[in-house]
């Protein structure tokens, strides 16, 4: 991870720029209702009567697939409305430390392998399924008191079908998120790479906080 230096124009804050960012942290009310509406008797605490062992279609692993979507929506809509109306890196200014600018990254996180030729587009497919994968029956592993671990995965699993869409149907991920300082600029992202983000962070507290190691394809049931 390092600085950038850059000499860009930057268009200066307008209405426009106010009104794409707008309707792009205004779209939650687009997702699904229902969805949303599941989330808190999900996050609640898990019965057992009902939901006695983890699987597939437990609470938490119900509550890692509706984090999933929620952020599947948000990502695709905001991506969508990114390739609408900014222009390629032609950056917008939203704040003095924040703009709107579209970016394609062909490679991953912080463009690693972005130059690679073209290979790199199924080489990062094939590592998304396998990581969507292993979320999904890390999802059906959790104990129902592991609500916070739910939420993370499903943030993560989310996150990365949100970046597989894109590498499959572009063969890039659309990116649009440009923080900075001064000449020093993060690397352009978007909402599933914060989803990722997030979730990574998440799963680090929630492995110091809660004092036992739980790892995919595990459960932590004892026998009688």
């Amino acid at each position: 991870m390092g600085s950038r230096s850059v000499s860009i124009l930057r268009a200066p804050i307008n209405a426009n720029a106010v009104g794409i960012a707008g309707r792009m942290w205004g779209s939650i009310p687009s997702i699904p209702r229902c969805v949303v509406a599941v989330l808190p008797t999900l996050w609640a605490p898990g019965n057992s009567a009902v939901m006695p062992k983890p699987g597939f279609s437990s609470q938490r692993a119900l509550l890692g697939y509706a984090i999933a979507l929620v952020v599947l929506g948000l990502d695709q809509y905001t991506k969508a409305l990114a390739t609408a109306h900014l222009q390629y890196r032609v950056p917008i200014e939203v704040t003095s430390w924040f703009d709107l600018m579209l970016a394609h990254n062909t490679g991953a996180a912080f463009s690693f392998l972005a130059d690679a030729g073209g290979w790199q587009r199924w080489f990062f497919v094939a590592i998304a399924l396998t990581v969507s994968g292993v979320m999904v029956v890390w999802l059906s592993r959790l104990q129902p008191e592991r609500r916070w671990l739910g939420l993370a995965l499903g943030g993560i699993l989310g996150g990365g079908l949100g970046n597989l869409l894109d590498r499959i149907s572009h063969g890039y991920v659309v990116d649009f998120i440009s923080l900075h300082y001064a000449d020093w600029y993060w690397p352009a992202f978007n909402i599933a790479d914060s989803a990722i983000s997030v979730g990574a962070v998440i799963i680090v507290l929630d492995s110091l906080f809660n004092g036992q190691s739980h790892q995919p394809g595990e459960t932590s049931e004892t026998s009688p």
